[in-house]
């Protein structure tokens, strides 16, 4: 084992994660999660019977829309699929709570604040106003910066009339909902162009071989049979190839060499391993 450095760090503590995950304090999202679930408990504790089931449920719901953010953000370290699903977990329970504070308004005769409002339009302009806090360590286990963000939105989340407050939080839910669409339609365009975490993992590991060279078998190796098939390097570059399907084309289905560069370099070879060979028109 590596001894630690001069920072109590090994070799193996100090490499580059292969998806670094879990910085979800920094994502603005997570933030305005984060006010919208306290000023619900706020809300809910000053305006809705604690002993009713809608109170435990705007609460779950605002709780949840926060928790699932972060937890999304750190299963992205090996989970494509489960970052996706987590942020839509939270985007649902969000929208569970507007609909919540839309009824409570409704349900009142109180009136809900429409889009152009001057009303509305204060409250969107404080989530556009420049965020000292977003550059605080994401480390940083104090709640100072979270202090900060309540403070910017207190004369409205600590109002004394329920239907200011109700709308407050209904802006700030749109706002969040915006935000965590931009990141599912990110997420999705990264596992198309990038791929999954297995994609990236083994192209990753194709490319470490590369570099080491080749090396003779060892008996005790337990690893699975695929993990020991002689890699190809690519006719182009150079570069370690990994195993592609045809997705499309006049072959689809058929097995070939692609290499880990693409799309930069579009080198490819025939799969042995394929009986049919059929994206080389043999067979």
């Amino acid at each position: 084992m590596d001894p630690p450095d001069q920072k109590g760090e090994t070799k193996l503590h100090r490499r580059r994660r292969l998806r670094p995950s879990g910085g979800y304090r920094r994502l603005r999202s997570f933030q305005t999660a984060t006010l919208i679930y306290d000023g619900t408990v706020s809300f809910c504790g000053r305006f809705i019977d604690s002993r009713s089931r809608t109170h435990d449920q705007m609460v779950q719901a605002a709780r949840s829309g926060r928790q699932n953010i972060a937890g999304g953000s750190r299963a992205g370290a090996t989970s494509s699929k489960s970052e996706t699903h987590l942020t839509n977990v939270a985007r649902a329970s969000l929208d569970e709570l507007l609909l919540d504070f839309e009824d409570f308004l409704r349900q009142r005769k109180l009136s809900q604040w429409a889009k152009g409002e001057p009303e509305a339009q204060a409250v969107r302009k404080l989530g556009r106003m420049s965020d000292p806090a977003d550059r605080a360590d994401p480390s940083d286990s104090s709640d100072t910066a979270d202090q900060m963000r309540w403070a910017r939105y207190a004369p409205w989340l600590e109002h004394k009339d329920p239907e200011v407050v109700a709308n407050t939080l209904i802006c700030l839910i749109h706002q969040a909902n915006y935000l965590l669409d931009q990141q599912i339609a990110a997420l999705e365009r990264a596992i198309i162009e990038d791929g999954g975490y297995r994609e990236q993992l083994t192209a990753a590991r194709l490319a470490e071989r590369g570099q080491r060279g080749k090396k003779p078998p060892d008996p005790s190796d337990r690893t699975e049979p695929t993990d020991r098939i002689e890699i190809p390097s690519c006719p182009l570059c150079g570069q370690p190839m990994k195993q592609r399907t045809a997705r499309q084309g006049k072959h689809p289905g058929s097995r070939f060499w692609g290499c880990t560069r693409y799309p930069d370099c579009k080198g490819t070879r025939p799969d042995p391993a394929d009986p049919s060979d059929r994206l080389h028109g043999k067979g």
